[in-house]
């Protein structure tokens, strides 16, 4: 009887002991979690404090001009009369142009690598599709002078001249298209592949059963049901494109106009501010291009939200 009190005693005290180790445990959770979660809501405040700091870096001149700043043609910073229609119509065909390029691209590639190719090739070309993300927007910026510019000036432009008129510049909205293609283009890819892959298994092999080829299993299985993911590398890509700056700042022209011409110098709303923030000495200089910049964040955020919701609605699917 003894022995056994002394085995109850014994246990008792293990666990009372243990019950004590995980309470220090639980403590350290909670320390650590409140931690983490304090650098996530770091992020959240710091996209308030720019937005909200451009909103009032931009008051003046949304008091100045109100509406009127988005569709007046004025930019002439020498009689105070800012207008963003030109840097917002640039910066809108730029984006769209690059879009009309780099989507059929990117969709072809993403289709070899998730449906057709061997997996000897998948991971390196997979690989080299990605590194093309990674290289800084200056180095395509000086590609673009270098080589697409006056390729385009000597080569190409000259024949599409009866099309679209104007001159063969090779520094014009044509330009900044091509280079902002060639820089959406991993993007989407990339995301494209992803949710391609995500597509149920089953559904490829429900169409193979029926006898149906490759082409027509991706046609009539695989791109139905990733559809809204596309969209989203799609939306995704557009969001690049309206935000890059310094590539399309090099290769544009940076002509505050609006032509229906593609051989014609543009402008868009990041390379206005790169160009002019700096040398702006007017306090309603600087609070248009806070509007712009303003304008732009709010657009890319919005479009961003957009694109991740519909990317989440494809993952979500079960994998089959």
């Amino acid at each position: 009887m003894k022995l056994l009190q002394d085995i109850t005693t014994k246990v008792a005290a293990f666990n009372i002991s243990r019950g004590s180790q995980n309470g220090e445990v639980n403590r350290g959770d909670r320390i650590f979690r409140f931690i983490t979660a304090s650098f996530a809501a770091l992020i959240v405040l710091m996209l308030g404090a720019m937005a909200l700091q451009m909103l009032r870096a931009s008051a003046p001149a949304i008091r100045e001009f109100g509406l009127g700043f988005v569709v007046s043609r004025d930019w002439d910073p020498v009689r105070d009369l800012f207008g963003a229609l030109p840097f917002i119509f640039g910066t809108v065909v730029s984006s769209i142009l690059a879009l009309i390029i780099a989507v059929p691209i990117s969709l072809g590639i993403a289709i070899y690598l998730s449906e057709l190719s061997p997996s000897m090739v998948r991971k390196p070309l997979g690989f080299i599709v990605e590194l093309l993300a990674a290289i800084p927007s200056v180095v395509y910026g000086l590609w673009g002078i270098f080589v697409l510019a006056p390729l385009l000036r000597d080569d190409i432009e000259p024949g599409l001249l009866p099309i679209f008129g104007g001159a063969a510049r090779g520094f014009d909205m044509l330009a900044g298209g091509l280079i902002l293609a060639i820089m959406v283009l991993p993007t989407i890819t990339s995301v494209s592949r992803e949710v391609m892959r995500a597509v149920p298994k089953t559904l490829r092999e429900g169409a193979l059963a029926l006898g149906a080829t490759r082409f027509e299993t991706v046609y009539t299985a695989v791109l139905p049901t990733a559809y809204s993911g596309i969209i989203g590398a799609v939306i995704l890509g557009l969001g690049r494109a309206l935000g890059e700056t310094m590539a399309v700042t090099m290769v544009i022209g940076n002509r505050a106009e609006i032509s229906t011409s593609i051989l014609d110098p543009a402008y868009t709303m990041a390379s206005v501010i790169a160009n002019e923030y700096t040398e702006a000495t007017g306090d309603l200089h600087l609070a248009a291009l806070s509007e712009i910049a303003l304008l732009l964040f709010a657009v890319t955020v919005i479009l961003n939200i957009a694109a991740r919701l519909l990317v989440w609605r494809v993952k979500r699917m079960p994998s089959g």
